[in-house]
């Protein structure tokens, strides 16, 4: 265990930082499975910018890669283009 008080408040914030990250992160994992179950054009062409901004915040805030984002936004718009 830490003996520093500035050691000890480092693992207080780290610990808050990682549930915060963990929760948004699972968030975006939950939006991105709620459009890919979509059957609806409409209804995902009006998800879909949702949760472009959704992966764009996570990939600001080095939650997830920049790539995956890309790739992720990349993939649900083929995705709902290709939606009859």
């Amino acid at each position: 265990m830490a003996n520093h008080k500035s050691a000890l408040k480092r693992i207080r914030q780290s610990e808050v930082r990682r549930l915060s990250n963990r929760y948004y992160y699972k968030s975006a994992r939950s939006a991105v499975k709620v459009l890919r179950n979509e059957e609806d054009k409409t209804a995902a062409t009006e998800q879909l910018p949702k949760v472009i901004a959704l992966l764009d915040k996570l990939a600001k805030k080095n939650i997830i890669h920049k790539n995956k984002a890309a790739n992720l936004k990349s993939k649900l718009t083929k995705f709902v283009n290709g939606l009859a």
